[in-house]
């Protein structure tokens, strides 16, 4: 006998979810608006992650560089960001990035973008504890013997690098690149960031779900570590890892700017994933109905390419030089900046407080927009409270971290 139809229905979404499998980014990216968008990274296999980042053509419909941030269509700055979210501290936290393959010119990269926008740049890092500083290392820690290098992934790094950066500019910012996309290789570069003394770890990167999930969700459990994970570009669906109740899974939103930087809006981007795990218990501190399972997601942050990050790229598919890009893959470090740039909580500690949080005035509660179709409604279309693509809302400073 079930409890209530509510939970009825959740099961009924959840068995006839088992038939349909998750691409995370092979459809066009569905967008609030604007230009012509194309997915950075190939489309996830059965044992092969992807890359949650799609770049924005400029005019023409062109996929190609811009020789300056200015030249850019659009495309906002560490400033507009930090000030939209209501960022002012500079942290002094341990941030890790988990990308597949090499991107050989990630440190140059680094330097134009701090450059560019006024940001210090890092020096290499010299001691375990040294905060303010840039280390790359491969999944073994070795920063000579690096992975192949690859360009798809190398825009990822780019992304996740610069605007990890852009949000805790004192932070200690490490990268590990895992040998190439395999699971088992990227949770080995995760295993890798936990020994090196990360304190957030930031994925941008996914999978369909799969019925052996749950047997990786143990790389997440350290309870002094808090993980980040994207959500997916496809739409409505949930993928893997933000699906684990370990990890902060990051919903899309499409971020309109007032004159002053200021937010003017905040919707759902119609692209990020969203919905109800079919493996993944429900963790103590989520308590809506319409998944017996985890809900995705529990935070949200801009996503959409049409209101997506500049970031210099100098080892890309489209040339050296400036882009602008989105995905939840831009969410993903967003939130992680954030988060590395607030005191340091443990994993328990942040993921419930996010949810005690829900309409404070810490968040902003994202109550319009949608990114697919579903029942209950509010697993893929915003509203007053929790929704699935927004979670409990966006940051409004750093009180709900």
């Amino acid at each position: 006998m079930f409890a209530s139809l509510a939970g009825l229905m959740a099961l009924l979404v959840q068995a006839l979810s088992v038939f349909a499998p998750l691409n995370l980014n092979t459809a066009a990216a569905p967008s609030n608006g604007g230009s012509a968008t194309e997915a950075v990274c190939p489309a996830a296999t059965t044992t092969q992650a992807t890359c949650l980042s799609w770049v924005r053509a400029l005019s023409g419909h062109r996929f190609k560089t811009a020789a300056t941030a200015a030249a850019l269509p659009s495309g906002y700055s560490p400033a507009q960001f930090r000030t939209a979210y209501g960022v002012t501290t500079s942290g002094t936290g341990s941030l890790a990035v988990i990308t597949a393959y090499d991107n050989p010119r990630l440190a140059s990269d680094l330097a134009t973008y701090d450059q560019t926008f006024g940001l210090p740049v890092f020096p290499a890092c010299t001691s375990a504890t040294q905060t303010g500083c840039f280390t790359k290392v491969s999944q073994t820690a070795s920063a000579t013997r690096l992975p192949a290098a690859n360009r798809d992934w190398a825009v990822e790094a780019d992304l996740d690098v610069e605007l990890g950066h852009a949000m805790c500019p004192s932070c200690r910012l490490t990268i590990v690149e895992a040998t190439n996309a395999a699971i088992p290789n990227l949770l080995t570069a995760v295993d890798q960031a936990v020994s090196l003394g990360a304190h957030v770890v930031s994925m941008s990167w996914g999978a369909g779900e799969f019925a052996s999930e749950t047997s990786y969700d143990s790389h997440f459990a350290n309870p002094n570590v808090n993980f980040l994970a994207a959500s997916g570009d496809s739409g409505y669906g949930a993928g893997w890892p933000a699906s684990s109740g370990h990890v902060v899974a990051a919903g899309g939103t499409h971020l309109a700017l007032n004159s002053n930087n200021t937010r003017a809006a905040e919707t759902v981007w119609t692209g990020t994933g969203s919905g109800c795990s079919r493996y993944e218990a429900k963790p103590a501190w989520q308590t809506d109905t319409g998944c017996l399972r985890r809900t995705s997601n529990d935070l949200a942050a801009d996503a959409d390419p049409n209101t997506g990050a500049a970031i210099y790229a100098g080892y890309s598919p489209y040339g050296a030089g400036w882009l602008v890009i989105g995905g939840t893959s831009l969410a993903t470090p967003l939130l992680a900046g954030m988060i590395s740039d607030a005191p340091v909580l443990s994993q328990t500690a942040l993921l419930s407080g996010i949810y005690s949080a829900a309409g404070s005035t810490a968040l902003y509660d994202v109550t319009s927009g949608t990114n697919g179709h579903c029942s209950p409604a509010y697993l893929c279309t915003a509203g007053a409270g929790y929704d699935g693509p927004t979670g409990v809302g966006a940051p409004i400073g750093l009180g709900a971290l």
